[in-house]
């Protein structure tokens, strides 16, 4: 189901952000000071709009796992992971984000995408013990700094996904007036410093794993059959994946960001598209895009008509044996 409008937005300052996250705040009035104190570990973002799913049951890790991406068989409980649903070409339909609890998978994902994976999971439930719930009206996810994978000292008490909390949505309202917040403007412009792709926004319907430097992330190389691990297999062992993920330093003089899904062009012709753009409190206008793999590193890039110098992500020659280098993915400070 989606998720309804969040009691957030009647705080003093909260500017409505733009579909798909409209049911949440892009900011409080203050985006780069919100950006700072989320850094600084002192705020946290209202994801709301995100939806929660519950699989319960003694089967569920050995299920998951056979029909996702990620090894999951074997999680930990506290332990976050993230894995990906294919379809049979391997092409990305959902990325989710997890926990065990120890008697449940709780996972969060896109605004939007709750029902078709429930309908989704519901049919590969066969006979084995595995319960598929939907309670995005009853859990909300609010979010620490998009570049800290571990739990957050002083989180709200709820689920904890790492910097993640999934929270009783009743108590929301609660929270508004005891936690400091930052709009979704904060937390994309971090998110898109740490080299975060995001489903729906880096992705369109014929993304595949290796272009968005989930591998490793949210695809393991060497777990058993899953739907889509053909491809996944034959890009790693045989070939390059078509498109890479790059970072764009944006134009500062240009007053304007290139929109999601605006032209990349290179000596005047497309050659992919802008996913997020965002602007930093410290790099100023920044952006990810997916382009075409055989555009030159060094190549300066028109994004959405804006002049853009591209930063490696996806090395071009990703695949066979070739791994992205950690030291690319940024450290928020």
């Amino acid at each position: 189901m989606d998720s309804p409008d969040s009691p957030l937005l009647t705080l003093p300052g909260a500017v409505r952000a733009e579909s798909p996250n409209d049911h949440v705040a892009a900011h409080y009035g203050d985006p780069y000071g919100e950006q700072r104190a989320l850094v600084r570990g002192e705020a946290w973002v209202d994801r709301s709009d995100h939806g929660v799913v519950r699989i319960s049951g003694a089967d569920r890790l050995s299920w998951l796992n056979s029909l996702s991406s990620q090894k999951v068989d074997r999680l930990s409980p506290g332990e976050r992971a993230e894995t990906l649903i294919l379809d049979l070409q391997g092409r990305v339909e959902h990325h989710l984000t997890l926990v065990d609890d120890g008697e449940a998978l709780w996972i969060h994902v896109e605004p939007g995408t709750t029902e078709a994976l429930v309908a989704y999971l519901d049919s590969m439930r066969f006979m084995l013990r595995v319960e598929v719930a939907d309670l995005t009206a009853e859990y909300a996810l609010v979010s620490g700094s998009p570049a800290t994978l571990a739990p957050i000292p002083g989180a709200p008490e709820g689920i904890a996904i790492g910097a993640d909390t999934l929270v009783p949505r009743a108590e929301l309202p609660e929270l508004a007036g005891r936690l400091r917040w930052a709009g979704l403007w904060a937390y994309e412009a971090l998110r898109i410093e740490a080299h975060q792709p995001r489903l729906g926004r880096e992705t369109d319907h014929k993304a595949i794993p290796h272009e968005l430097g989930w591998i490793g992330r949210a695809v393991h190389l060497s777990k058993g059959c899953y739907r889509g691990q053909e491809t996944v297999a034959r890009v790693h062992n045989l070939g390059h994946p078509p498109r890479r993920l790059v970072f764009l330093h944006l134009d500062g003089s240009v007053d304007t960001l290139p929109e999601h899904g605006a032209p990349v062009e290179s000596d005047g012709v497309q050659v992919g598209f802008v996913g997020s753009a965002a602007r930093h409190h410290e790099l100023g206008p920044i952006a990810l895009a997916l382009v075409k793999r055989t555009v030159p590193v060094d190549a300066t890039l028109m994004a959405g008509g804006v002049p853009a110098n591209q930063e490696v992500i996806v090395p071009p020659d990703a695949g066979r044996n070739v791994q992205i280098d950690p030291a690319l993915r940024r450290s928020i400070r």
